[in-house]
């Protein structure tokens, strides 16, 4: 587990941005945490890093939506899910399969209908009103053998 702290919007986008130069076709990152824990501030900073230039906003209601940078970015937010079936009905495992990268808001919800390769990226307020404390945990072998590497790109960021 990696934890790191940000303390503003911009630094949690440069996290983010930063995050995104150690992802590869086909990964999932999950976003959690609660509401205003700044889940899409990360998502915008790491569009950002992917060269998505349209501005990228929530898709709470639409549920997802997809960019074009470097590779392609697919937003998904989960929030609204509530029986598996609409989880698996979302297709997110088809949408990657283009070699998109994924990123869930509220992505313990999908998190069962997922192949075991993601990095949780758990989000929470912190001491100060802008400060966030940002937990992430590899999972699988992919992300675990990229551990190092996210550690040495995140330690500006280190608790």
């Amino acid at each position: 587990m990696i934890v790191v702290t940000t303390k503003s919007g911009e630094d949690t986008k440069e996290l983010g941005a930063q995050l995104s130069t150690l992802v590869r076709p086909g990964d999932v990152l999950l976003l959690s945490g609660d509401l205003g824990s700044g889940k899409t501030t990360f998502a915008q900073g790491f569009g950002r890093g992917l060269g998505v230039a349209d501005p990228i906003i929530s898709p709470t209601f639409t549920l997802v939506r997809t960019y074009r940078g470097r590779l392609c970015l697919v937003h998904c937010d989960a929030y609204r899910l509530d029986r598996q079936a609409e989880v698996e009905d979302l297709g997110l495992a088809e949408l990657l399969e283009d070699g998109a990268v994924g990123l869930v808001e509220w992505g313990e919800v999908v998190a069962p209908t997922l192949p075991a390769d993601y990095l949780e990226v758990r989000m929470e307020m912190g001491a100060g009103d802008d400060d966030r404390v940002i937990t992430m945990r590899p999972v699988g072998s992919s992300w675990s053998a990229r551990t190092p590497a996210l550690e040495a790109l995140l330690s500006r960021w280190a608790a």
